[in-house]
């Protein structure tokens, strides 16, 4: 019985290879899992892996018949998915490639171009939020940095223009026909208004948070962007990035923040 078993076991061969193989597929499916959590994608998804294990169940045990019917769902069922998931391949994508890991990889092959101080446009959109936190006006403002953001902008109002206070806050005013939505800073102009941002579904944050906030997680989660949120009800100002919110803070924290950020990318 003993050599029996030792005559099995000695086929089998486990190398460094296969313990990166496994660490690979293991943070594949931790990073897919993450970006799906809490969206009938992710019961989609185990439906797959399940219909995936008895295919190979019923290969391994010779049902022939079994096997080759769920071998065509699944050759014909895989570009069917791709259809299907597209929105989330392509949300799972641009996480994996803000990865910071990926980033630092992508650093070591080449340099991206020095990006000019925002100092202005950060005294511009502070000196804009403390006014409009006196007066509770809601408001969704996003600094582009180093991913594109050129999807969210086509979703809203083209405007390039010069940041100014008096111009975010326009665009903000209740009865502005741009106020939904969120303002775009890329390369130093207002890019757009009234975007619409990948609105994150994690059943971690707070009830009392609303679609702004929501928003703002999302965005920055899939991004390296950068979001300011000024709550309409009860006129905090808050503080996004990498999906982590601040909340409740004043204008010359905010200020700070934003010099700490965005000053350091040059």
């Amino acid at each position: 019985m003993h050599l029996t078993l030792l005559a099995t076991f000695s086929f089998i061969k486990f190398t460094i290879t296969d313990l990166i193989d496994i660490l690979l597929v293991a943070i594949i499916l931790f990073e897919l899992y993450y970006l799906l959590k809490g969206t009938a994608a992710l019961r989609i998804l185990w439906a797959i892996v399940i219909i995936y294990i008895i295919w190979k169940l019923t290969t391994v045990f010779q049902l022939v018949l079994v096997s080759q019917i769920l071998g065509q769902v699944i050759s014909v069922g895989v570009i069917a998915l791709i259809i299907v998931f597209q929105p989330e391949i392509r949300k799972f994508l641009l996480y994996f490639g803000n990865n910071k890991f990926i980033k630092m990889l992508s650093g070591k092959f080449y340099k991206k171009p020095a990006v000019a101080h925002y100092k202005e446009e950060i005294s511009a959109v502070v000196r804009a939020c403390r006014r409009m936190s006196n007066s509770r006006t809601g408001a969704l403002i996003v600094f582009a940095r180093k991913t594109p953001l050129k999807d969210i902008i086509e979703t809203g109002e083209r405007i390039d223009a010069i940041v100014s206070r008096d111009l975010i806050e326009n665009i903000f005013f209740k009865n502005s026909p741009l106020h939904d939505g969120a303002l775009i800073i890329e390369n130093h102009k207002i890019a757009a208004a009234r975007c619409i941002l990948p609105v994150s579904k994690d059943d971690k944050i707070p009830s009392g948070l609303g679609l702004r906030h929501r928003s703002a997680i999302g965005s920055t989660t899939l991004t390296d962007a950068i979001a300011v949120i000024v709550s309409e009800q009860t006129g905090q100002i808050s503080f996004c990035k990498n999906g982590e919110i601040v909340q409740n803070i004043s204008p010359i924290v905010l200020e700070q923040m934003l010099n700490e950020e965005l000053l350091a990318d040059n």
